[in-house]
């Protein structure tokens, strides 16, 4: 079959305008601004926080559910380095074999920080709850609290770790069973909705905020602090997006490319998701303008001609600053020369810290990215369907993926992050290649409606004569496979550094829930309320 036409193509996917418009151009310097007292109040009520973690509370289980409200409230940040000390210790000192008056939630929850911090402590401290013919025993299906914990845990699985396997499989069941019938706590039902290790730390946050509030035992110190640091912070956000917002309206993208989604907002949101702490605002910039131009020109290369993508191609690949594709229609040339304009703006600021080089490195790998756009975009228009293996090859690229883990390293700091570190990224190490499946397989199994290209679900049924459902059954347990990859990247011995890791698992967090269910970027108003908790609702305090 010969290619679809171009009025075809171009007509066949119309993406609903922005819903945010101008909003967040209301927030400016003076509106969000952060006062002195504010500050002041914010540093006084810190060391309040700071004396509760440096209390010697020979009540372990106490210390535990501590410092994980701490982590869920989304103020780890402040206290890094006292809540490494003291999982260090347990670690090191804590025979988690011999807990055998302990109970289930505390095992999990223990086994469940200390693997978030990086250690590798044995699953095997579940094996007391497993019976003799290898079943979870009946005794723990009426503890609520400690089935949604060992949930919880079970999602720091590694690969051969069947314990954990059935442990999240014989949880979710139970837990969805007993909601049938009782009225489960919410922190259960927002558990089975998107668990601990996938939840983004910011969203996540803000949801935990209320129910840590509803909870009878909740600090109110550390409440406080949280609802106080989280109101500061989104102001910073605010501001961010506000400049950011400016900057997007300026290259009219509604007007010169109206065929591409007009999703500044959800960028922002999407970045935020990847590091959202004060340290990293200029990361946080910089990654959120690459990352809306590589959404428009994604869209350019399903509207344009193939004429139009070749000269557009050849030019990102010379990236030549003095061809200004004058002879090119408008969404290309504005394509090409935003494109150039940022990076060179992105350059001129990493070049005052010593660190040009960092964005050489964002270059190529948007370089290979456009790339992979123009094979993806000669497939649509030859009608071809490639084999499995050439699908995943080039989408790997095509996904912004390799792109995005390079670029989110651009501006963290040269204390964090040095030249072996963008060596690394971009040679593909495991953490990048799991996060690149959960990225394109994910966005596949729900994106069809807005895809024109083939996916993957269509190259895997046609290579081997597999139903969709067969298909897609296969690739989510791919998927699953890739978690496992990414946490066992973050345990150690580590490749790299904690800060940088984290980069990568966020961008896959992000995915899991921006196309969990359905492809909430393409469409806004499905990732609406999570923008408004985020980046527009301030806490009540």
């Amino acid at each position: 079959m010969k290619a679809t036409s171009l009025d075809e193509i171009r007509q066949s996917t119309k993406f609903q305008p922005s819903i945010w418009g101008d909003y967040f151009l209301a927030y400016h310097s003076d509106n969000t601004e952060i006062s002195i007292a504010e500050q002041e109040e914010l540093e006084r009520q810190k060391e309040m926080v700071r004396k509760l973690v440096a209390q010697n509370q020979e009540d372990l289980v106490h210390k535990l559910e501590l410092f994980d409200a701490i982590q869920r409230l989304g103020v780890l940040y402040h206290f890094e380095k006292e809540i490494d000390e003291f999982l260090q210790n347990i670690h090191n000192n804590y025979v988690m074999h011999n807990s055998k008056d302990s109970d289930l939630r505390t095992i999990a929850l223990r086994f469940r920080l200390l693997r978030q911090q990086g250690y590798n402590v044995p699953c095997d401290v579940f094996s007391k709850f497993i019976d003799n013919e290898g079943n979870f025993t009946k005794s723990i299906e009426d503890d609520v609290e400690g089935m949604q914990n060992l949930y919880e845990a079970a999602h720091l699985g590694q690969h051969g770790e069947e314990i954990l396997d059935r442990a999240i499989e014989f949880c979710s069941s139970r837990l969805q069973m007993k909601s049938a019938v009782n009225s489960l706590s919410k922190h259960v039902t927002e558990a089975l909705r998107m668990p601990i290790r996938k939840t983004l730390t910011r969203l996540g946050a803000r949801k935990f905020i209320s129910l840590y509030g509803e909870d009878v035992k909740h600090n109110e110190i550390l409440l406080n602090f949280a609802k106080l640091d989280f109101n500061i912070v989104q102001k910073m956000h605010q501001r961010e997006l506000s400049d950011v917002t400016r900057w997007w309206k300026a290259i009219d993208v509604v007007n010169i490319m109206p065929y591409a989604r007009d999703r500044i907002v959800e960028c922002y949101f999407w970045i935020v998701g990847v590091y959202f702490e004060p340290q990293y605002s200029k990361s946080r910039t910089k990654l959120t303008k690459i990352t809306a131009l590589a959404s428009i020109i994604d869209d350019t290369y399903e509207y344009a001609t193939l004429d139009e993508l070749q000269l557009l191609t050849d030019a990102i690949q010379s990236w030549d600053v003095n061809n200004a594709l004058e002879d090119s229609p408008p969404h290309i040339k504005m394509c090409y020369k935003t494109l150039l304009s940022t990076y060179a703006e992105i350059e001129e600021e990493m070049e005052k810290e010593g660190a040009s080089y960092q964005v050489q490195y964002a270059k190529e790998e948007m370089k290979k990215l456009c790339g992979a756009y123009f094979e993806e975009a000669k497939w649509l228009y030859n009608s071809y369907i490639p084999t499995f293996e050439e699908y995943m090859k080039v989408s790997f690229v095509s996904s912004g993926y390799i792109m995005m883990s390079t670029s989110s390293l651009v501006g963290m700091g040269n204390h964090l992050v040095s030249k072996d570190d963008f060596d690394w990224i971009t040679s593909e190490p495991l953490i990048v290649r799991a996060s690149l499946v959960i990225c394109r397989l994910m966005d596949d199994l729900v994106g069809d409606e807005y895809e024109q290209k083939p996916s993957s679900v269509h190259c895997y049924m046609k290579q081997y004569g597999v139903s969709e459902g067969e298909a897609r059954d296969e690739l989510r347990r791919q998927v699953k496979n890739a978690w496992k990859d990414m946490n066992e990247e973050c345990l150690e011995p580590r490749s790299a550094s904690m800060p940088i890791l984290m980069r990568i698992f966020n961008l896959a967090c992000v995915i899991s829930l921006l196309y969990g269910d359905d492809d909430c970027y393409s469409d806004p108003n499905k990732c609406k309320d999570w923008v408004n908790l985020v980046l527009v609702e301030k806490v009540t305090i």
